[in-house]
């Protein structure tokens, strides 16, 4: 069971989204604008947020922007575009999953189900100087705080879960950008956590390219 917060301005749509959650055990709050779905969660602790973007009163993509401003919870998009630029742009921009309306309650449920369980995998990681509190979305650098996006966190929590494994790029991109499989949104995020972590490419500390198979993130040397 979990606490959904779902933004929809449909009524028809609202109320069958709700009762097929609610079927499912779940608790959920319905909202029509953005700017209830944002009062929403700076009050109250969701479990997982699903967002339209046709909104009456604010674009969804600006309504995923400042939601991730104020909270890290989970939110998967539920929307009828599909244009596959659109979707690589919000799911960079904070969102953990995408959905291309119509989809059935059954499609629903197993995203919310995979992102929910990414989200309860809650520990304490440490990889030399490198320290990830999970709970607390934030990580250390010998005792430096990091300055992290949301998916550059998920990034580095996902590789630091299997540190000392080479990582297949395509897993990476099925676990956090599973609407997408352009390879250059990893390369991108890679390049912004290399940066932060202070280290490059030709000269890595923590994170190791494996040409052609994967990311490999382990303790410097």
């Amino acid at each position: 069971m979990a606490s959904v917060l779902l933004v929809e301005d449909d009524p028809v749509v609202r109320a069958a989204i709700t009762r097929a959650l609610t079927g499912q055990g779940h608790i959920v709050h319905g909202v029509a604008l953005a700017i209830e779905a944002l009062r929403e969660v700076t009050a109250t602790n969701y479990d997982v947020v699903v967002l339209d973007l046709g909104l009456p009163d604010l674009d969804g993509g600006d309504a995923l922007r400042m939601i991730r401003g104020v909270t890290n919870t989970p939110v998967v998009i539920a929307t009828a575009r599909d244009d596959e630029q659109e979707i690589i742009r919000l799911l960079n921009a904070g969102a953990d999953d995408y959905l291309v309306k119509p989809f059935s309650s059954e499609h629903l449920e197993a995203r919310l189900q995979a992102v929910l369980r990414r989200a309860r995998d809650t520990t304490q990681l440490v990889i030399g100087g490198l320290e990830i509190d999970v709970n607390l979305r934030r990580a250390t650098v010998d005792g430096r705080e990091l300055s992290l996006t949301h998916k550059e966190f998920e990034l580095l929590s996902f590789l630091a879960a299997r540190s000392g494994e080479v990582v297949p790029r395509a897993e990476i991109l099925a676990n956090l950008w599973p609407s997408t499989r352009d390879d250059q949104t990893l390369d991108v995020h890679l390049s912004w956590l290399r940066r932060k972590l202070g280290e490059r490419a030709a000269q890595p500390r923590y994170l190791h390219t494996v040409r052609g198979v994967g990311v490999r993130l382990v303790a410097p040397r």
